[in-house]
């Protein structure tokens, strides 16, 4: 290893040594937006380049527009959680690689399954955050070999010149081909992402319209048994009170009818038993009379 190779290996660790955030120091207490800012440039204020006209790792302005632009969601009673500073933090890394419309449909999934919940696997936001940070600080050994390979390349490449600036020139092309080509294979699976989202919840939504309607289905059915059988209960109702109401009237006239047959009879033998009577006493009458005529006339004799 040469001189110039151990140079560019010290340049590289300086340049690429990232602060981040441990897991272990995000606070699980809820936090104001100032408080939330004020903890963002604490730890990446070192990450932000000397000249930049932005000193500040995170604005209340860029807070809002994450929020109105769904890449982060509102804050409950003006205080952000613990998920809320994981979601800046990711959208603090990718904001300068891709667009804010491919951080969106990346992050969306994570804030559907993972934002202040559990997956099935009882997984949370908290130990996704823990499993990628492991794996980002391993990836610092292939992102050195990555510089000092296209380093190689580019010395290759302009071998025999003096000129620094072609020197250079060549390497950064070298590296914003690298660069390039992964930021065009991370858009390539932020859109099987979207895409697979996209699907998945075309699927949920075909579930859950035959789900409705196969409730509505059997909700109308259930209309149409019940009317059925009240219909058939209130026919049966009407009947037994048609039926009692007529046998109730039927037995009243046939009463009446012999009521009144009965006492015509009556009163027919009462009438024939009195005018024989009448009769009886009236002949018994005529005969006395006519027997005291006769002994009168029998007398005078």
């Amino acid at each position: 290893m040469n001189e110039k190779e151990n140079e560019l290996k010290k340049e590289i660790r300086r340049l690429i040594r990232l602060d981040y955030i441990m897991p272990e120091d995000i606070p699980d207490i809820e936090l104001y937006m100032d408080q939330v800012i004020r903890f963002m440039d604490a730890h990446l204020q070192k990450n932000v380049r000397a000249d930049s006209a932005d000193t500040k790792t995170l604005t209340k302005t860029m807070i809002n527009n994450y929020t109105k632009n769904k890449l982060l969601p509102p804050p409950e009673k003006k205080r952000y959680t613990k998920e809320h500073i994981i979601m800046l933090i990711s959208i603090y890394y990718l904001k300068n690689i891709v667009s804010i419309n491919d951080i969106r449909k990346l992050l969306e999934p994570m804030q559907e399954r993972y934002f202040e919940r559990t997956d099935e696997s009882g997984r949370s936001l908290s130990e996704i955050y823990s499993q990628i940070f492991n794996l980002e600080k391993r990836q610092y050994f292939n992102i050195e070999n990555s510089i000092l390979r296209a380093d190689e390349i580019a010395e290759l490449k302009v071998n025999g010149t003096d000129d620094e600036y072609i020197k250079k020139l060549t390497f950064i092309y070298m590296l914003a081909y690298d660069i390039y080509s992964k930021k065009c294979f991370m858009e390539h699976l932020i859109d099987e992402i979207d895409e697979a989202e996209k699907r998945r919840k075309e699927k949920d939504s075909t579930a859950a319209g035959k789900a409705g309607k196969s409730k509505k289905t059997s909700v109308k059915k259930t209309a149409a048994k019940t009317p059925a059988r009240s219909a058939t209960k209130s026919a049966a109702k009407t009947s037994a009170r048609s039926v009692t109401k007529s046998a109730a009237k039927t037995p009243a006239r046939s009463t009446a009818k012999s009521a009144a047959k009965t006492s015509a009879r009556s009163a027919t033998k009462s009438a024939a038993k009195t005018t024989a009577k009448s009769a009886k006493t009236a002949a018994d009458t005529a005969m006395k009379s006519t027997a005291k005529i006769n002994a009168a006339q029998n007398s005078d004799k």
